[in-house]
């Protein structure tokens, strides 16, 4: 099995559409299309069912697609550690798709040293524990923080993100349920930077909720309209005792200056 072929299955299990995942991987529809197929052959398993009407992850589907994550996430730390193995790099920091992301540079604008590089996934906790990444960015309450240490950082609000002309663009409010009712809204981002998910956001192919913090970064073609009936989040900055970059304790330094009233150094 190729890294190609995993990278390839992960964006269709992110769009559920071959023509937009092709889009994004590069590729026409046929070649990804063949690509599964063969992955399914190879397997013996059927990883996605398809209609002409939508393409559906199967339960086999849906556990390859973590495992693709999990597999392409230990190799992009295989990466990382050999670089940092010949020159000094910044930490990698794990941050979930569109939760945080807008929050990064008020999070750094104290830290003096090497760019960190950011590692996109929903396990944010499990990137930082298996090595994928140095340090998390985490919602407080929503992952499980045990053996790790962590700086409350500072809340966000949600966020829905739609193109800047759709009839929810216009209003001053919005609940889950108007949002499900249309046929471009995930619940969940795809596992990607915030500078795509505008990208796709723009273009109509997408609509979901985010964090308030990425108001500032929006381009003109897409709208934040808040969702009412959704809680804020209080975010948190968590690493491992057992992390080894050295510039983690210099970025640790610089966010307990600007740490909430209150926030333990220890979880």
């Amino acid at each position: 099995m190729e890294t190609r072929e995993l990278v390839y299955f992960s964006a269709l299990a992110d769009e559920l559409h071959f023509g937009r995942a092709a889009e994004n991987l590069g590729i026409t529809q046929p070649v990804l299309s063949r690509a599964v197929a063969r992955l399914e052959r190879r397997m013996g398993v059927r990883l996605v069912n398809r209609t002409s009407r939508k393409v559906e992850l199967t339960d086999a589907g849906d556990t390859f697609r973590e495992e693709c994550r999990r597999l392409l996430r230990r190799l992009d730390a295989a990466v990382r550690r050999t670089r940092q193995s010949a020159h000094a790099a910044g930490p990698a920091i794990a941050v979930r798709p569109g939760t945080g992301s807008g929050f990064l540079p008020h999070v750094l604008r104290r830290y003096d040293g090497p760019e960190p590089e950011l590692v996109f996934t929903y396990d944010t906790t499990g990137a930082v524990r298996d090595g994928t990444a140095d340090a998390a960015l985490v919602c407080l309450g929503s992952e499980e923080l045990g053996g790790l240490r962590a700086i409350r950082t500072g809340t966000e609000d949600p966020v829905a993100l739609v193109p800047r002309g759709h009839v929810l663009a216009g209003r001053d409010g919005v609940v889950v349920a108007d949002l499900r009712g249309e046929s471009s809204y995930r619940d969940r981002c795809p596992e990607a930077g915030l500078d795509e998910i505008l990208d796709r956001v723009a273009l109509g192919r997408l609509i979901t909720v985010v964090g308030s913090t990425v108001v500032d970064r929006l381009p003109e073609e897409v709208a934040a309209v808040p969702v009412t009936d959704l809680p804020s989040t209080t975010l948190a900055f968590c690493w491992s005792p057992a992390t080894r970059n050295p510039h983690l304790r210099t970025l640790v330094r610089s966010l307990a200056e600007d740490a909430l009233p209150g926030s333990a150094a220890t979880a």
